[in-house]
């Protein structure tokens, strides 16, 4: 048997930290497959907070706060990579064809601010993304009826170019990245309004965590892995990177406020399902657990159209729990919003889960066990049925 596990306390989340961090990370492009910069900056913020990380051969991290028990250890999982768009083709008018790199729709790239990245690290160029038909003063009610798709797109660059070569004189490719502007704003009554808070702000949220337990210095029961994805938006996600001794995960992504959903802009969610299935159904409770106990804003929610870290490490045979939990956001992968009063939540409950021990402290140390030992106590059993007779012998 395990050790007494004290327990999980509410730690103070430095607020004003995480928010200058968040700001930081939503400054720096980072679509998927051009991450490097971004992670450079997240190693520099770990090794501050004096917590050991590595990289992965492809430039994932995985940072380790050691607890009393090694092995077997939990993860939390965010992802630093974004959607984006990268050019398909330099058009005869001197604009850029675009295609979108992970799933969000044209509609909400229209109007948009963009840099687009040359191979060469010194030559950038701006841009706007506009429909083709972009003057009511030239085209009156068609800029109305114009079709909505990445076909119906193109890159104005802030250049003098007119053809296909002018804009390979400049240097620009095809493949060449084109980043959106974040353009962050946090009002002063606490919303925050940028593209990319997925998964900025759930970043954030989980080094804020990680620093608070280090600030505390609480000594945690299971050492506690943070793993820092850069291909989630295109689904590769968690699908490398994790130590084979990971018993449980839980990843931090933006939760979806629509009318059609659960999710709510100021507490934190904890999802029940995505479109891949549902998550554990210990692990979960359990978190919802600790929202209740400590008195934390939550919501269940079940996600009909979304994918995490958790999906592609799971694809990829990881034998662990896993939930997802994660900031009420707004408009995702459109013109985002959420709150700091949900970002700080879902780090206080991180906080509180790094306190705690694996959900079932015994039986999850190993990766197989015997049916006495299985917990399935835990599990409500249904409720009893009975056998209709047809009347027929």
């Amino acid at each position: 048997m395990t050790a007494s596990v004290p327990t999980p306390k509410m730690l103070p989340i430095d607020e004003e930290w995480m928010r200058e961090l968040l700001l930081k990370l939503l400054l720096i492009p980072s679509p998927t497959g051009r991450t490097d910069q971004i992670m450079h900056c997240l190693g520099e913020v770990l090794t501050d907070l004096d917590i050991p990380f590595e990289l992965t051969r492809r430039g994932a991290l995985l940072a380790t706060l050691r607890g009393q028990r090694h092995s077997p250890s939990r993860a939390v999982v965010v992802h630093s990579d974004t959607i984006g768009m990268a050019v398909r083709r330099l058009k005869a008018n001197g604009r850029l064809q675009v295609v979108p790199i992970g799933t969000h729709s044209a509609r909400f790239s229209e109007g948009a601010r963009v840099t687009i990245f040359t191979d060469d690290p010194q030559v950038s160029y701006s841009g706007t993304v506009l429909p083709l038909k972009a003057s009511g003063h030239a085209y009156d009610d068609e800029v109305d009826t114009q079709g909505v798709g990445w076909d119906h797109v193109e890159v104005r660059v802030d250049e003098p170019v007119y053809s296909a070569a002018d804009l390979a004189e400049l240097g620009i490719q095809v493949g060449d990245f084109v980043a959106h502007h974040a353009l962050p704003e946090i009002t002063p009554n606490g919303y925050v309004k940028s593209r990319h808070l997925d998964d900025k702000a759930g970043v954030a949220a989980a080094l804020a965590a990680f620093k608070a337990v280090r600030d505390a210095k609480v000594d945690i029961p299971v050492t506690a892995r943070l793993l820092i994805t850069i291909a989630e938006e295109v689904g590769h996600g968690a699908s490398h990177g994790l130590h084979a001794d990971v018993a449980e995960m839980v990843s931090i992504d933006s939760a979806v406020v629509a009318p059609v959903q659960e999710s709510v802009e100021t507490g934190v969610t904890v999802a029940m399902q995505d479109m891949t299935g549902p998550f554990d159904f210990h692990l979960t409770r359990k978190l919802l657990a600790v929202c209740a106990e400590h008195g934390l804003e939550h919501r269940r929610d079940v996600f009909h159209h979304y994918r995490s870290d958790v999906a592609a490490a799971i694809e990829a045979g990881a034998e662990m729990r896993a939930a997802l939990i994660g900031f009420g956001t707004d408009a995702t992968h459109g013109h985002e919003r959420t709150t700091m009063s949900a970002i700080r939540s879902v780090a206080e409950l991180t906080a509180l889960y790094l306190q705690s021990d694996l959900t079932f402290a015994d039986w999850d140390t190993t990766r197989l066990g015997t049916l006495e030992d299985f917990p399935s106590e835990e599990q409500p059993a249904p409720a009893q049925q009975t056998v209709e007779s047809s009347g027929q012998a």
